[in-house]
């Protein structure tokens, strides 16, 4: 009775489409988990994401699990993550990607998941990061560590989501710092964001984690615009 009273007053709908879901749907309705545009990188030879960054950072290996695009549902499913409070939708694509990442072998070395970190004002500010649960549930999967504390943002910068590509490389670098070094020496880590662009965010870690003793570095996100 109260449940259909909740229903009643705060409807359930669709973080895809914002339609309501039925009493067999959770957080997607079916119509949009059927039109996800994933992107197979991880199981494809022709992988744009580790295309990125090559000739820029020593990394072992890059996939995203989504295709982004404008005013598509996974600009709505992430953007209801970001700013809506909406983690679950964190799990629910960690979860996913986590159990296909587990079958493949260069990923079954990791040992360690370090989400790209918000700046600490952003931080309290938004109350989360957005990334942390998907790197949470990328972890067990993988049956490595979950570690936020390795990374530390030094400046606080706006979201690059909908700026312009030229904008992005003309933004101030974006600097972050190594605490706890220990984690990571002689380990294979795997570093996860949200959202992969033009690759300057992740770069940015990934040279100042490379300057670590004897430590390997792969890639991974939630989703990919080209």
């Amino acid at each position: 009775m109260v449940a259909a009273l909740v229903d009643l007053f705060f409807p359930k709908v669709c973080y895809g489409c914002n339609d309501m879901l039925t009493d067999h749907e959770a957080f997607m309705c079916t119509s949009c988990r059927h039109e996800l545009p994933v992107t197979n990188f991880h199981f494809n030879q022709d992988n744009s994401v580790a295309k990125i960054f090559y000739g820029r950072s020593r990394i072992e290996t890059a996939t995203s699990l989504l295709r982004f695009q404008k005013k598509g549902i996974v600009q709505h499913l992430l953007h209801n993550l970001k700013y809506r409070g909406h983690e679950d939708i964190g799990v629910f694509l960690g979860q996913w990607l986590g159990e296909e990442l587990k079958t493949i072998p260069s990923y079954k070395s990791v040992e360690i998941v370090i989400p790209v970190p918000l700046h600490p004002k952003k931080l309290k500010k938004r109350g989360y990061n957005q990334v942390a649960k998907f790197a949470m549930e990328l972890a067990k999967s993988l049956g490595a560590d979950y570690a936020d504390d390795v990374l530390l943002k030094q400046t606080n910068t706006s979201s690059q989501v909908y700026k312009n590509r030229l904008e992005r490389w003309t933004n101030p670098k974006e600097q972050f710092i190594v605490q706890n070094s220990h984690k990571i020496t002689h380990k294979h880590s795997l570093l996860v964001d949200d959202i992969i662009t033009t690759g300057a965010t992740l770069e940015a870690c990934v040279n100042v984690l490379n300057s670590e003793e004897n430590h390997k570095i792969s890639i991974a996100s939630m989703a990919f615009t080209s």
